[in-house]
């Protein structure tokens, strides 16, 4: 996380809303318009459906992120809430993966003592999600604790079976995310691909897959279009970043995200691609749009 900020995904996780001052919607007025200076070169392909996740700009008031993501061209806003859903539908942006059931990045399905509470937490919100159009909700494995990586699989496996005929009902994607143990989320359990594969194996759903986070699983095992050829039919989302320090996705990280992109392209993927990086620049709308145009192949 970017030190300026100190803002983090799993504080974000536990809160649906903060405190905005003055000072800070009159900052965020003229990043848009400063970011909107400089118009896309040319009208996006259209071939990547471009999201952003709320938690990166949590320091601009949502509704301006909404205008200013469709000045962008972008169609989603992801992990926010279902007290956040009706500003998206006034700007005619969806979801792409929201969030608002669970209990956290730490506790997870990989832990049995949970799954009670972890069932009725998304049994409540999977019809919520499908009734506000969305097809999608993530979901954590929970971090080890002690717990060895085949009772890890086999338990989570449990736990989400249990899911299974309700996301089947209501048309919705249960999505566990790919996460790095090794810098942003230690001990967490789903930390390489073909682990969260397995689990995937164990339920036979189509309605649970994976989130694979492209910071993340370079962070963890590299490889990465390698990795999106050979399981992409157990991938339902992808994240970007930049890598090292989650920053933007430009010429200063080691990722080459147009090719990246390509190879999603390449598996038939027409889901959406998320901006997970956080902006280390003072304009964090630019590098935002920065970042959609990087990503447009």
């Amino acid at each position: 996380m970017s030190v300026k900020s100190k803002i983090t995904r799993r504080k974000s996780l536990k809160v649906f809303a903060g405190t905005l001052t003055l000072g800070v919607l009159g900052s965020t007025i003229s990043q848009r318009v400063q970011a909107m200076e400089n118009p896309l070169e040319k009208e996006l392909k259209g071939r990547i459906n471009h999201s952003v996740c709320r938690w990166c700009y949590n320091d601009i008031p949502l509704e301006d992120l909404c205008i200013a993501a469709k000045e962008i061209g972008l169609k989603s806003i992801e992990l926010v809430g279902p007290d956040e859903w009706p500003i998206l539908k006034k700007y005619g942006l969806t979801s792409a993966m929201p969030w608002g059931a669970g209990l956290g990045i730490e506790n997870g399905f990989n832990n049995p003592d949970l799954h009670d509470e972890l069932v009725k937490s998304y049994e409540e919100m999977i019809p919520k999600v499908a009734e506000a159009g969305f097809n999608q909700i993530i979901c954590f494995a929970g971090n080890r604790k002690g717990i060895d990586d085949e009772t890890g699989a086999k338990n989570c496996a449990l736990g989400l079976k249990r899911l299974v005929p309700t996301a089947e009902k209501h048309g919705v994607i249960m999505c566990m995310e790919l996460l790095n143990s090794k810098v942003n989320h230690p001990d967490y359990q789903a930390d390489h691909t073909a682990w969260g594969v397995d689990v995937c194996k164990r339920i036979g759903s189509e309605n649970v897959k994976l989130l694979y986070d492209i910071y993340h699983m370079q962070i963890m095992e590299g490889d990465v279009i390698a990795t999106i050829k050979k399981y992409h039919s157990y991938i339902s989302h992808y994240h970007t970043g930049g890598v090292p320090g989650r920053n933007e996705i430009d010429e200063n990280q080691e990722l080459q995200y147009p090719a990246i992109m390509k190879a999603i392209l390449d598996t038939g993927y027409s889901g959406f691609v998320g901006q997970e990086f956080i902006p280390k620049r003072s304009n964090k709308l630019a590098s935002l749009k920065q970042g959609i145009e990087i990503c447009d192949v």
